[in-house]
C-alpha cells in the first residue's frame, strides 16, 4: 500500500552547518517525485531525512498522514536503493533479495517465494543462483530494486541510481524504473543531479539550491516556465540574456532582443530591463539577414544535431540545430531568429 510523504518546515543541521534548510513540500501517493539539485544542495540529506538515516533538527515529517520525525529507519516502512546497490557479495541473487523477510523472522522457503516473485517482476527470473559479481551493472540494479520491492514498503527512495552505469545503460534502467513504478503505483523520492534523467522519470521535480527549494513543478512547467536564472540555467542549457519589454500586453508583453522582438507571456514584469531565457534549440540559424547578427565562433558535429557557439550583441549564444548539412565555418556571419516557445522571461 503506498502512502504520501509530507516535509512540513523540515531543518537539519550539522553544528553550524544547515544542510536542509525549512523545506516544505508533499509527495502524493503513488507520484515519482525527484529531488535535483548540484552537488551540497540537500537532496541526498531530504532523502535520508525520509528514510529515517537523519533525525530533523527542526520541524516534522509524515508518511502516510503519521508523524514519523522521531521514529527509527526500522519503523518508517520505506524501503532505499543506494547508489551502490550495497548487494552482498557472498550471496546469491535470490539470498541477497530474501534478505529483508530472512531478518524479519519469514521461514526461508516463504522468504525465497518472496523474493522470487519480485525478481519476475523486474525481469531477472533464471537468474536467482547467480552471484551479483556474475551479473552486469543494469541487472545489479535491478536486483537491488527487487530487495528493496520484498518487504512491500509505503515508499520506496532512490538515491543517484543511474551514476554507476554508462550513458546507453542509464536510458534503458530508468525507463524500467519509471515503468515499474507506474505499474505498481509506487510512492518513490529519486535523488539526482542529473536534470536529463530527472525530465524523463518524474511526475513533479523538487528542484533544491544552497539547502533549500528553489522550484517545484513538472518537467514541463520547470523547463518552460523557470521562477529564476538557478532554475533556468539548471534545468536544460539556457543562454541567459539582457533584454527589455517594451509594451504590456495584458498577460504578455513584447521584449526586445538586441534588434529582434517577440511576443511572450509577461510573468509579471513590467516595460524595462528583463533577464530572458533562450534555449539552445529555440534559436535559429537564419541567412537572409532579417533577425541578429551573429557571426560564428565554433562548430561541433554531434551526429544527431550539431552544436553552434556564435558572438552577437547579447553575448555569445549557444545554439543547437537538428538541420542536417555541412556544418557551418567558424568566421562565418549570420542572422539568428527564435522560436517563441523556447524564450521565456524570467519573473523579478
Amino acid at each position: 500500500m503506498t502512502a504520501s510523504v509530507e516535509f512540513r518546515a523540515v531543518t537539519k543541521r550539522y553544528g553550524a552547518v544547515t544542510a536542509v534548510d525549512a523545506v516544505s513540500f508533499t509527495i502524493e501517493p503513488g507520484r515519482l517525485v525527484t529531488l535535483l539539485g548540484p552537488s551540497g544542495c540537500g537532496k541526498t540529506t531530504t532523502l535520508r531525512l525520509i528514510a529515517g538515516l537523519e533525525i530533523a533538527t527542526e520541524g516534522r515529517i509524515m508518511i502516510g498522514g503519521d508523524d514519523v520525525t522521531t521514529l527509527a529507519a526500522s519503523e518508517r516502512d520505506v524501503s532505499m536503493v543506494f547508489q551502490s546497490y550495497a548487494l552482498f557479495p557472498h550471496m546469491s541473487v535470490i539470498e541477497n533479495v530474501a534478505y529483508g523477510p530472512t531478518v524479519q523472522g519469514l521461514k526461508k522457503a516463504r522468504a525465497h517465494e518472496m523474493a522470487a516473485d519480485k525478481l519476475a517482476l523486474v525481469g531477472l527470473s533464471g537468474l536467482e543462483k547467480r552471484s551479483p559479481s556474475e551479473l552486469s551493472g543494469g541487472q545489479q540494479q535491478r536486483v537491488a530494486v527487487a530487495r528493496a520491492l520484498v518487504l512491500e514498503p509505503k515508499v520506496l527512495l532512490f538515491d543517484e541510481p543511474l551514476s554507476n552505469l554508462d550513458a546507453k545503460l542509464r536510458r534503458r534502467v530508468r525507463d524500467d524504473i519509471r515503468e515499474l513504478q507506474q505499474k505498481l503505483a509506487l510512492t518513490v523520492a529519486y535523488v539526482t543531479h542529473d536534470q536529463e534523467e530527472a525530465l524523463a522519470v518524474s511526475d513533479r521535480i523538487i528542484v533544491m539550491s544552497n539547502a533549500q527549494i528553489a522550484q517545484v513543478g513538472t518537467p514541463r512547467e520547470l523547463y518552460e516556465e523557470p521562477s529564476s536564472r538557478f532554475v533556468a540555467d539548471f534545468i536544460g542549457d539556457a543562454n541567459l540574456v539582457e533584454a527589455e519589454v517594451v509594451a504590456e500586453c495584458g498577460e504578455r508583453a513584447i521584449i526586445r532582443l538586441g534588434a529582434v522582438e517577440l511576443e511572450l507571456p509577461r510573468r509579471g514584469c513590467r516595460v524595462g530591463p528583463v533577464t530572458a531565457a533562450l534555449r539552445p534549440n529555440a534559436i535559429r540559424l537564419l541567412d537572409n539577414g532579417a533577425g541578429l547578427p551573429a557571426e560564428v565562433v565554433k562548430a561541433s558535429y554531434l551526429g544527431d544535431h550539431m552544436e553552434y557557439t556564435v558572438a552577437t550583441s547579447l553575448g555569445e549564444l549557444f545554439v543547437v540545430t537538428h538541420e542536417a548539412g555541412e556544418p557551418i565555418a567558424a568566421g562565418t556571419w549570420l542572422s539568428l531568429g527564435f522560436r517563441e516557445s523556447g524564450v521565456t522571461i524570467l519573473p523579478k
